[in-house]
């Protein structure tokens, strides 16, 4: 019996009678082609250098609303890529998306604590993308947890921190995203060694403590880790104190949940708070927090890339003290976002509570009978980045002088503003300044109301302030029941010059407001009581 043959409907032929199969799938694309890469690449990089030539001609926060971009991009992905995809991609992103984009590195922006840039740690972020490593473990990839372990020694001395806290003194360090993330593996640890000690039936019992000031991350990690919500507890903090955490307030609070039967559990201390900089004494608190096992925990997120600088080593005081310390080195130190830092003098405790059982997989014979740091059990995610290498290169590249110079410059810059704004009787720097933002207001005015419309007032002017075209853009606090007005100096950019155009900018809409109001009080006076 012959042979079948087979019909083949995509254009195949017979050959010796048997049907010769055509491969008509298209050919297998290498995704990370070097030539294409090369080019796209310089793309990339024209395309930084333009935006950053011209990121003055944006303004800083874009005038649009909800839904602007939804409504101008398709609802569904390209089945097929259209011909030079990326080329039309960046026309979109200049033309489409970043008008729509508030701008971080505005020389103009003054609203929050800066998203520090710089080139080399553009390029590092680069650089991190490419190579693409995943070192959760020694194992997975040696060098990059090594470096980790280099450059968290290397920062923590840059910032004066205690040996202790160093892997060169017992302790250790990692590199994470945020600080929301190094406060919740901080409370992580201290939850677990405490229950260890009480037993974890009472985990119902734990009693954790901040400011009014405190970042909400705080309350946000000890929700995540189990802490009842009803059992975070917010020291007040007064303007005498200038916002600062009490620690005769904290004694009071501690000992009433002792009486009542609770476990103090945690601490978070901050050294320059998100509205006004606040510095938390730390020494005097863990005074108290150590008689009653408490773990303390400093959250220096912005003001932390200070301590660079000598002169700023008066807010740590007490800080050997501590059982973990964070900052974000991507708000103030050139590394671009992400990088925070976060030091533990225990790091047993982090792998306590957030390790995992080595599965067969993730062993290695070269790391069998070593004492190696396996980074997955310090945080709660198995995939990590290798952010080591972006501030690997920052502190080669600038060194710890031109990092202290780059934070100076700031400093000095927000202390031109200090003087300027004390220099018009209109207003009154209402906080101390510690670093480079400057908290002000408008004056309270009895002509205009007194008290009870200031906060109205600096309201407007803030707004008014916002909507200048090609202005600066400030944002807003209020503490002690007090609306103010908060300039950041911290952009990469930003010039002496910047700063005095945003001043001019608030005086001349604080002129035309007051002038307003007064004239608006004065039609007020001279209408007639109404009779009864």
């Amino acid at each position: 019996m012959a042979t079948p043959t087979h019909c083949v409907m995509n254009g195949g032929t017979m050959q010796n009678g048997t049907a010769a199969v055509v491969d008509t799938a298209p050919p297998q694309r290498n995704f990370l082609d070097g030539e294409e890469f090369r080019r796209q690449g310089h793309q990339v990089i024209e395309f930084i250098a333009e935006y950053y030539g011209r990121i003055g001609d944006y303004p800083v926060n874009p005038r649009v609303t909800p839904g602007f971009l939804r409504n101008r991009l398709p609802a569904d992905p390209p089945s097929r890529p259209e011909p030079d995809a990326f080329s039309s991609a960046l026309e979109d992103i200049r033309d489409v998306i970043l008008p729509g984009m508030t701008h971080w590195q505005s020389p103009r922006h003054l609203a929050h604590f800066p998203a520090s840039s710089s080139t080399v740690g553009a390029l590092g972020e680069a650089l991190a993308a490419g190579i693409n490593v995943v070192p959760f473990t020694w194992a997975a990839s040696p060098a990059a947890t090594e470096l980790e372990m280099v450059v968290v020694d290397w920062l923590g001395k840059a910032l004066h921190l205690p040996e202790s806290l160093l892997f060169a003194g017992g302790g250790g360090g990692t590199l994470l995203g945020t600080s929301c993330e190094a406060i919740l593996c901080a409370v992580a640890a201290a939850r677990d060694q405490k229950l260890a000690e009480v037993g974890g039936k009472r985990i119902g019992d734990l009693v954790v403590y901040c400011s009014d000031q405190t970042h909400f991350a705080f309350r946000k990690a000890a929700r995540i880790a189990g802490i009842q919500r009803e059992h975070c507890r917010e020291i007040a903090t007064c303007h005498d104190d200038m916002f600062a955490m009490s620690p005769t307030e904290l004694q009071a609070c501690i000992q009433a949940d002792v009486d009542a039967g609770l476990v103090p559990l945690f601490l978070c201390a901050t050294v320059g708070t998100t509205q006004t900089t606040a510095v938390d004494p730390i020494g005097k608190l863990c005074a108290v927090a150590s008689k009653h096992g408490v773990w303390v925990h400093v959250d220096a997120a912005y003001a932390g890339s200070a301590l660079v600088c000598p002169e700023f080593g008066d807010v740590m005081e007490g800080v050997e003290l501590v059982d973990s310390f964070s900052m974000n080195a991507h708000k103030w130190l050139l590394a671009n976002n992400d990088c925070c830092a976060m030091w533990v003098k225990e790091p047993r405790a982090l792998v306590a509570a957030l390790g995992t059982e080595q599965e067969y997989i993730l062993r290695d014979a070269a790391s069998e009978g070593h004492e190696v740091v396996d980074y997955k059990d310090w945080t709660m995610t198995l995939t990590r980045r290798f952010r080591a290498l972006k501030l690997w290169l920052v502190l080669r590249c600038y060194g710890t002088d031109g990092l202290r110079e780059h934070i100076r410059s700031h400093v000095r810059m927000a202390e031109g503003l200090e003087t300027m704004v004390r220099a018009d009787a209109r207003f009154e720097v209402v906080t101390t300044r510690r670093f480079a933002l400057v908290c002000f207001r408008l004056r309270p005015l009895q002509s205009i109301g007194g008290e009870k419309t200031a906060n109205d007032i600096n309201r407007a002017l803030l707004e008014q302030v916002n909507a200048v075209s090609l202005g600066p853009y400030v944002s807003s606090a209020k503490v002690g029941g007090m609306y103010l007005l908060r300039c950041a100096v911290g952009s990469t950019l930003t010039e002496e010059r910047h700063v005095k155009d945003a001043w001019r900018v608030v005086q001349d809409q604080a002129s035309a407001i007051l002038a307003k109001m007064e004239r608006l009080y004065k039609d007020l006076l001279q209408l007639p009581y109404p009779s009864y």
